[in-house]
């Protein structure tokens, strides 16, 4: 959903992203500046100012850009989306991640379906008792490109209980005979003709992903926006077909700055997801090596009350998320050339 435009960036304007160095369009003339923008919803667009373009690339999938934006440091952009960004992706990774591998009693395998940028792998490494992570990701020059430029990453991309796998999440998943701890849902957002929307579906849910998970076993996944307008997108529907698969399910969320909008993440199990604030600040003191910056005890619990606008939506809401009943996040990645912002 992301657009770039100054003065000489070059683009193809046909919603695949990002293409050209960029440097030129930050960096001449007064009256010229570059900016990237995304449309959230037809009417509402969200844009920061860059210094630069630092890196960009194509796979046979997706397009990649690495920004250096002004407000939020280095950002991440697949297929002209925001993925992350240098200043906070600590709030969406830590979200992500720790809810669920504290919630277990003593997680040992996890399993990542997609995960290329490498920042939730750093985050589950962070954990002691942890032996094994594998991490499938369908995009080897993803992987590649957040390997050699997010430096933040490179200490996990380098540990030995780190197994990178290239392939489809649910080949893969289908195909292997282990069983997993926590499995974790770090897939693009639900996109209308995207690669991933399939792998929200109670079937996927159902016969591919509860399957592999080990007695106590945990499922999570991010879930799109979670705002008091956009959680009608995906999130509750995610949440709700989630509901038909597992006994427990626990939708929680965040504010996300760079997003400019509140984040969704369900987690979900047979066993019961009953750990509370004091227990789960001990597991992080005897579990997690290093302090998180976001995440504790009463921060969770706080994430899981969520408003009372969204409790009424996810207490109601009766769609189950099918192939043929999908729901997707608004829009599609974009560029073209401009000289000034418009």
């Amino acid at each position: 959903m992301g657009d770039i435009s100054g003065s000489n960036v070059n683009g193809n304007g046909n919603g695949n992203g990002v293409h050209g160095n960029g440097h030129s369009a930050c960096e001449s003339g007064r009256r010229k500046s570059c900016w990237y923008e995304e449309e959230i919803e037809q009417d509402l667009r969200w844009c920061f100012a860059l210094n630069s373009i630092l890196h960009t690339g194509a796979s046979q999938y997706q397009d990649i850009a690495l920004l250096d934006t002004k407000p939020f440091g280095k950002a991440l952009v697949i297929d002209g989306k925001l993925q992350s960004t240098e200043i906070d992706e600590f709030i969406y990774h830590e979200s992500l991640v720790h809810p669920a591998l504290l919630h277990h009693p003593n997680p040992k395998s996890i399993f990542i379906m997609g995960g290329g940028e490498g920042s939730t792998a750093r985050e589950i490494l962070r954990h002691k008792n942890i032996d094994k992570v594998i991490m499938c990701d369908i995009d080897e020059e993803v992987v590649n490109f957040c390997k050699s430029y997010l430096a933040v990453n490179k200490e996990a991309f380098c540990d030995s209980r780190l197994h990178l796998v290239i392939n489809d999440a649910r080949a893969e998943l289908e195909n292997r005979g282990d069983y997993f701890d926590v499995i974790i849902g770090d897939l693009a957002d639900p996109i209308e003709g995207g690669p991933c929307y399939q792998l929200y579906t109670k079937s996927f849910y159902e016969s591919i992903v509860k399957p592999r998970l080990s007695d106590g076993g945990i499922f999570v996944t991010q879930a799109g926006p979670a705002g008091v307008f956009s959680h009608t997108e995906v999130f509750s529907c995610i949440y709700n077909t989630l509901r038909q698969v597992f006994k427990y399910v626990v939708p929680y969320s965040a504010h996300i700055p760079s997003y400019a909008d509140t984040w969704g993440w369900v987690m979900a199990s047979d066993s019961p997801l009953t750990v509370d604030a004091e227990e789960l600040d001990a597991r992080i003191k005897h579990r997690i090596n290093g302090e998180n910056r976001y995440l504790d005890g009463k921060t969770f619990v706080s994430a899981s009350i969520l408003s009372k606008a969204v409790r009424k939506t996810l207490a109601k809401e009766t769609q189950v998320y099918t192939e043929g009943t999908a729901r997707f996040i608004y829009g599609h990645g974009s560029a073209h050339n401009s000289n000034h912002h418009p």
